[in-house]
């Protein structure tokens, strides 16, 4: 029998053995959409209850839009003196937690630009102030931003995380990881850290206890190779966290295609489509065999695509999307208040949850 077969492949993972990263290329490359449905669904139902996806009511806070480092598929970014440009002060995002809680909102995801005018205590007033007087939780910082800040500290990267964590810091976000594979990076963002410099940032999270997630924005001149070998470096990272047991680790990974609208790749470059961002979640589900949670993308997709995934490896349909400010930068718009979001997990034939930014539950009534 050829090793590389669908037969194995399937034998493999019913016994919970690990695929290869030349059997998820084959995956991509040559299995039906039934069969990758079928072996996602299986991890996914290993790792998770078959019949319970769920989600998060949290809101996407982008403190300022003015940033330094000119990445090519964002168009959200500002300069400094863009008559556009702005910094959050702590009132507006006092209101803007007030707004979340009142919704049944449980979390902050708190990021912005390489704002090269901020200073040190800026980020830990926020912080704090977020944490201790709003009383939400604070999922925060991509690995480009927590760079930044190690240099603004003068800390390095383990003592600003900590200093981060001790004003109030309860997660990190995965951003900006795109595809982490040099020569890409390179191409689309010079002046982002690197491959090297995202896994580092998530390294030290983990060795200190902070949990995080991962992401890769795929669709941007990459090969389907190239996104294996991104999720291979993924799944190493995680078993060495796994292996200290300390709570740092990846609780969950996220993908979404590059929107390119507004930014210098429109009209360059095809835009994904449904089937294979199908694709490019049960692959993800199937390999990262030591990731508990894989996040649907209906913010990028549409609702019709995002419940798909449902039944393509996901357990998870994400957030509510109460502010969502890069995404729609480039076009792309989808909102859902909580009724619309649990209609959509039931109508793809699951019993939706509420959860928090660390995959807790939430109970009506209970403070996270």
């Amino acid at each position: 029998m050829n090793v590389l077969s669908i037969g194995v492949i399937y034998e493999k993972i019913q016994s919970e053995q690990r695929i290869t990263e030349d059997e998820a290329l084959f995956l991509f490359e040559s299995a039906s959409l039934l069969e990758l449905s079928r072996l996602a669904t299986i991890v996914r139902n290993k790792k998770n209850h078959p019949s319970r996806v769920s989600y998060v009511i949290d809101r996407n806070v982008n403190y300022t839009n003015i940033c330094s480092i000119g990445c090519t598929f964002c168009a959200f970014h500002r300069s400094h003196g863009d008559i556009d440009s702005y910094v959050l002060d702590l009132k507006t995002l006092e209101k803007k937690a007030t707004e979340t809680k009142e919704l049944g909102g449980t979390g902050i995801l708190l990021q912005g630009g390489i704002n090269t005018e901020l200073s040190w205590d800026y980020y830990l007033d926020m912080v704090s102030f977020l944490h201790s007087q709003c009383n939400i939780w604070v999922h925060g910082f991509s690995p480009v931003e927590i760079q930044h800040l190690a240099k603004l500290s003068g800390l390095g990267l383990k003592a600003t995380l900590l200093a981060l964590m001790e004003a109030g810091l309860g997660s990190l976000p995965g951003g900006g990881a795109e595809i982490l594979v040099e020569h890409i990076k390179q191409k689309i963002a010079p002046n982002k850290g690197g491959v090297s410099g995202w896994l580092e940032v998530m390294e030290v999270a983990h060795s200190i206890g902070l949990p995080t997630t991962a992401t890769m924005m795929f669709g941007i001149t990459e090969t389907i190779a190239n996104r294996i070998e991104h999720l291979a470096l993924l799944r190493n990272q995680q078993d060495r966290a796994l292996k200290r047991n300390n709570g740092g680790s990846f609780t969950a990974f996220a993908s979404w295609p590059f929107q390119s609208g507004n930014t210098a790749w429109h009209g360059k470059i095809s835009s994904i489509t449904d089937v294979e961002y199908l694709k490019n979640v049960a692959v993800a589900r199937i390999f990262l065999d030591n990731f508990p949670h894989i996040q649907a993308s209906w913010v990028t997709m549409g609702k019709k695509t995002g419940q798909m995934a449902l039944h393509y490896g996901c357990d998870d349909i994400g957030s509510l999307m109460i502010e969502e400010n890069v995404v729609s930068a480039a076009g792309t718009t989808y909102r859902v208040n909580r009724e619309e979001i649990e209609r959509m997990i039931v109508r793809a034939g699951f019993e939706p949850w509420q959860r928090d930014n660390i995959y807790g539950e939430i109970v009506v009534g209970k403070p996270w």
